[in-house]
């Protein structure tokens, strides 16, 4: 632990060190943890951040140098500041090599500029790789940290895109936001405001989901990304906006924004993001639910999968994982498959799951397999449970049958836990056109009624009981947006 006089003292110092004197300040962010109770301790805001409250640390990035630093660290309210100074000279260098678009031309604007003063891309780039581990919600010291809301005041001074755009991208997120207009000079009031605001943001959130709205948010205020952008931007940006990007209202300005308005990634990212979210297409301008459906389906599942006590567990129809990053990190279960039939979808996995950078461990219990939901497949024989999450509606109903002799027929676990959407409560998605799907890949969406009658008549000719689960807001006229069944191999129940 760091006392508040010491850390102050190096930040001071730290400060002088740059050169941050006068006006000519590096760009900077702050994010301060308050303990509320007397059983919270402010400072494990560093257990979090891999960043120990003790240390001034700088990092190498594109821009510049990241500065790390803490002003103060004590039980009550620990501050962690990330400070980036940008050489702009270098960034100029860097286009020339060819980091920007071919036929730039060499201008007074590339040497003068708001780049090392205001936030921008390249303060979410060092966040990025200053507070990777954070970002990716891991903590190996502290687990038990990771997913606990924290009091939070994020300060921003200099950042572009007006107050009311920076109100309209955080405020749905749950933030508080005190976004006060910088003037153009202070010297001369009638010039105005400029286009910077200096900004607060304060509420309880999870530390790896204010860094994502931030690594995300950051860029699209500045709608002007200081690299060229690839196919790799989507992934980094459906990474980073899951369980809170495809319901935002805002998702189609952040989403073209971020990559930098080039149609073809952004058709890409929204696509993946609705299929990701299971967000209707038509509700970009829908105000987000408060806890995204996504994420109460995962905890229906897993909730599931603990009771039923299975250990050996197969996420059939997988995609991009999802849900197996929540199952590798349960040490209850010993062995975990993800099989899809898509190769680009487990090549994402791949990415998504950081298996280069896995435990040997954790990542000896993980296999991803190439398989069809249709085909016979001994790989996939003899597991505890099955999960078929969001993965019926997607296939031809004449599929159908070959999925059930598949799963329940060869496969047979003793478990399966099956999760669809409820078409009866389509109706309360206002935009969505009367008689559509909420996904364009859906082949059909069952009522309860034909679900129950599916599910039933699979139970019965495969020897399995069934119960059924609401999953999301039971609306007492049309029930809940998803719906899920746990089949229950008879011969499981009595042993």
């Amino acid at each position: 632990m760091v006392s508040t006089t010491l850390a102050g003292a190096r930040c001071s110092t730290t400060l002088k060190a740059l050169g941050a004197v006068g006006n000519n300040v590096p760009v900077y962010l702050t994010l301060t943890s308050a303990a509320l109770s007397p059983d919270q301790n402010a400072t494990d805001l560093g257990y979090l951040l891999h960043k120990h409250p003790d240390r001034a640390q700088e990092f190498g990035v594109t821009a510049g140098t990241a500065h790390v630093f803490y002003p103060e660290a004590d039980e009550h309210r620990c501050t962690v500041a990330l400070l980036l100074e940008v050489d702009p000279i270098a960034l100029v260098r860097g286009r020339r090599r060819g980091g920007g678009r071919s036929g730039d031309g060499l201008t007074l604007g590339q040497y003068v500029n708001d780049r090392p003063y205001a936030a921008s891309s390249m303060l979410a780039v060092a966040l990025g790789k200053v507070f990777r581990t954070a970002l990716a919600g891991r903590c190996d010291a502290r687990p038990d940290l990771v997913d606990r809301p924290l009091s939070l005041d994020v300060h921003v001074p200099s950042l572009p895109g007006g107050a009311e755009l920076v109100r309209d991208l955080f405020e749905p997120l749950g933030w508080q936001v005190d976004a006060s207009p910088v003037p153009l000079d202070e010297t001369i009031p009638e010039w105005g405001p400029s286009r910077y605001v200096d900004l607060r943001l304060t509420g309880s959130q999870v530390l790896s989901q204010a860094l994502s709205h931030l690594y995300v948010l950051l860029p699209a205020l500045d709608d002007a990304k200081h690299y060229w952008v690839t196919s790799d931007e989507v992934d980094k940006l459906v990474r980073a906006g899951e369980g809170w990007l495809a319901g935002h209202p805002q998702r189609e300005l952040i989403t073209r924004r971020y990559l930098k308005h080039q149609r073809e990634l952004v058709e890409t990212a929204t696509s993946r993001l609705l299929e990701a979210e299971d967000v209707p297409v038509d509700l970009a301008a829908d105000e987000p639910a408060p806890r995204p459906l996504v994420a109460l389906r995962k905890e229906a599942v897993l909730a599931a999968l603990q009771e039923s006590g299975a250990q050996r567990v197969v996420d059939l129809g997988c995609g991009e994982g999802a849900l197996l990053r929540w199952l590798i990190d349960d040490a209850r279960y010993g062995e975990v498959v993800g099989a899809d039939v898509s190769p680009l979808a487990l090549s994402r996995a791949e990415k998504r799951l950081n298996l280069d950078r896995m435990p040997d461990t954790q990542r000896a219990r993980l296999t991803l397999l190439q398989s069809s939901l249709t085909y016979r497949d001994d790989r996939i024989a003899g597991y505890d449970a099955i999960v078929l999450m969001e993965v019926v509606e997607h296939l031809d109903p004449d599929r159908l049958p070959a999925l059930e002799q598949t799963v329940f027929g060869h496969a047979r676990p003793k478990t399966v836990i099956v999760t669809t959407p409820n078409s009866e409560h389509n109706v309360r998605y206002e935009k969505l056109a009367a008689g559509a799907m909420r996904h364009p890949d859906h082949r059909f969406e069952w009522t309860r009624a034909e679900f129950r009658a599916w599910a039933d008549g699979v139970a019965a000719m495969h020897g399995y009981a069934t119960a059924y689960s609401p999953i999301g807001e039971d609306d007492p006229e049309v029930g809940p947006p998803t719906q899920m069944a746990v089949f229950t191999r008879r011969e499981a129940v009595a042993t």
